[in-house]
C-alpha cells in the first residue's frame, strides 16, 4: 500500500532510530562514523534533514529496508517514561523489552504519568501513519477529572478548545460516571500535541488525576495486563495500515468492527509478561 503524498521530512538521525538500527544516541554516532550514505553520497551531519520514504538510504552498504519489520504493543505502566536510556535513572519502557531482540522505536510517547496503550515498531511508515495529524488517527483516553465536568465544559471539549499552542480539533467526549466531586470521562483525540489531554482537561478548570490511554484507531489494550507486551497479528498491522490510508485521503469514520479471522489471530499471539505489576486500570 502506498502511502499518501505528505511531507516525510525527518532528520537522519531519527530516521535511523525508528528503522529499527539503534537508539538515536547511537546513530549519530554511526552517521559521524561515515557508516551512512544518502543517494550515493555519505553523510556526516545526524542533523540532516531527508525523506525516507523518497531518499535511497544505506547503513553498512545495506539499505534500511533489509530489516524484519516488528510491531509491539505494550501497555506501559504509570511511572515509566519512552526515552531508550534516561540519565537521571528513572525507568523505561525498554526495561519491559528485555527479551526483544531487535529494536523499536515508541510510536509518539506517552509521558510518565500516562498509563495504557504504547505501539513500538521499526516500521517508519506505519510510524507515520499513527503519528502525522494528516491521518486524523483517533487515540482513546480514560480520564479521571479532580472535580466535577458539567456539560458546557464537555461541549467545549467536543467543539474544540483553545490551548497556547492553538484550537484542538473537536474531541469525542462520553461521561462515563460521576462520584461525589470528581468526573470519568473517555475522551478521544485526533492529534498527538504534548500532554494535550491534560491541557484540554486543564482549560476547562479542572485537572486530570488519572490518564490511561486505551486505544490507538482499530487497536485496544483488553486483554493485555499491565506492564504486558505483545507482537500485533498481520490482521492488526494491515488495519492500521487500511484506516490510516483512508484517513488521510477521505478521513473515512474508524474502522471499528473487526473481523472473526482477527480477533483469533490476536487470542493467539504469544503474550509476553515483564516484571510489571499485573492488573487491568480502571479510573
Amino acid at each position: 500500500m502506498s502511502l499518501p503524498d505528505i511531507q516525510h521530512k525527518k532528520t537522519l538521525e531519527r530516521v535511523l532510530s525508528k528503522a529499527g538500527f539503534g537508539s538515536r544516541k547511537e546513530a549519530r554516532s554511526w552517521i559521524h562514523a561515515r557508516r551512512v550514505q544518502v543517494n550515493g553520497k555519505i553523510v556526516e551531519n545526524p542533523d540532516q534533514w531527508i525523506d525516507p520514504l523518497t531518499d535511497r538510504i544505506l547503513f553498512d552498504e545495506k539499505p534500511l529496508e533489509s530489516k524484519t519489520r516488528l510491531y509491539i504493543l505494550l501497555y506501559k505502566p504509570k511511572g515509566y517514561i519512552t526515552s531508550y536510556k534516561d540519565p537521571e535513572g528513572r525507568p523505561t519502557v525498554y526495561d519491559l523489552l528485555q527479551d526483544l531482540h531487535q529494536f523499536v522505536s515508541p510510536v509518539g510517547r506517552l509521558d510518565q504519568d500516562t498509563s495504557g496503550l504504547l505501539i513500538l515498531t521499526n516500521d517508519t511508515q506505519l510510524s507515520e501513519y499513527l503519528t502525522n495529524p494528516a491521518f486524523h488517527q483517533p487515540k482513546t483516553y480514560l480520564v479521571k477529572c479532580a472535580s466535577i465536568v458539567d456539560e458546557e465544559s464537555i461541549s467545549r471539549l467536543q467543539n474544540g478548545i483553545e490551548l497556547e499552542d492553538g484550537p484542538t480539533r473537536p474531541a469525542q467526549v462520553k461521561r462515563l460516571r460521576d462520584s461525589e466531586t470528581k468526573s470519568f470521562l473517555e475522551l478521544s483525540i485526533t492529534e498527538g500535541r504534548n500532554r494535550q489531554v491534560r491541557r484540554m482537561i486543564e482549560a476547562i478548570g479542572s485537572r486530570v488525576l488519572k490518564l490511561v490511554r486505551t486505544e490507538i484507531g482499530p487497536l485496544s489494550i483488553n486483554g493485555l495486563h499491565i506492564g504486558q507486551w505483545r507482537e500485533l497479528s498481520s490482521d492488526e498491522v494491515s488495519m492500521l495500515k487500511q484506516e490510516s490510508h483512508g484517513r488521510g485521503t477521505q478521513h473515512l469514520p474508524s474502522l471499528r468492527k473487526r473481523t472473526g479471522e482477527a480477533r483469533r489471530d490476536r487470542q493467539s499471539t504469544r503474550k509476553r509478561r515483564s516484571p510489571a505489576r499485573k492488573g487491568t486500570e480502571t479510573v
